[in-house]
């Protein structure tokens, strides 16, 4: 069969000095320069821009996040002694001490979850335990405490929500329209109407074609 020349390889862009490990990749998805990257899932078309880093996080499809982005930023114990990896890292100062696996495991209990299609500005933290629906916007150099509702633009820190993208009306069509998920050959025919097209003109073209799919 001929290979289709709209289409570039879909393999996924990963810079020599990213460090990834634990981490599924979907197509398309591009690792930038120093990213750090651990147990974490990128869905289809979704890239990190250089220096960014996550943990323990689940990110949906068309993500954008922007340089020196944090995901799931280390807790430290506040509620011990100290809050020095020595409590709970001592393997890497002492012989015979463990690393403090139920510290890990708190961790592993608090992952953060990305919509898709949302776009974090750079030098963003995203705290453990949040949530981010399909859509949102978080502006540069944010701290993420709570959850960010779809489509909503949060910035500052904390992090509090400053607007709507769009009314609710239409947000629940893009919802439903799920555009996300559309095969690339669908795709390919939309990208000129997400150029030129008020979101209403588009919505109404696209969503009797999308349901005949």
């Amino acid at each position: 069969m001929s290979q289709d020349l709209r289409f570039r390889q879909d393999e996924p862009k990963i810079h020599s000095s990213a460090d990834l490990k634990g981490v599924r990749l979907g197509r398309f998805c591009e690792i930038g320069p120093r990213c750090l990257l651990r147990d974490v899932t990128l869905g289809d078309f979704s890239y990190f821009e250089r220096g960014g880093e996550a943990i323990y996080t689940s990110i949906g499809k068309f993500c954008s996040i922007a340089a020196n982005v944090r995901i799931n930023a280390l807790d430290h114990p506040m509620q011990r002694l100290t809050t020095h990896k020595i409590s709970y890292r001592p393997n890497e100062y002492f012989r015979y001490l463990p690393l403090d696996s139920s510290f890990r495991q708190q961790r592993r209990d608090k992952p953060v979850s990305i919509g898709h299609d949302v776009w974090i500005g750079h030098g963003a933290v995203i705290m453990p335990g949040v949530s981010i629906g399909n859509g949102a916007v978080v502006g540069a150099n944010a701290v993420v405490t709570k959850d960010v509702a779809a489509f909503a633009v949060a910035a500052g820190v904390p992090a509090r929500k400053l607007r709507d993208r769009f009314s609710p009306a239409i947000a629940n069509r893009i919802a439903a329209l799920e555009w996300w998920n559309w095969p690339r050959e669908f795709l390919f025919d939309a990208v000129s109407d997400m150029q030129q097209l008020p979101i209403e003109i588009f919505l109404d073209k696209w969503e009797p074609l999308a349901l005949g799919q």
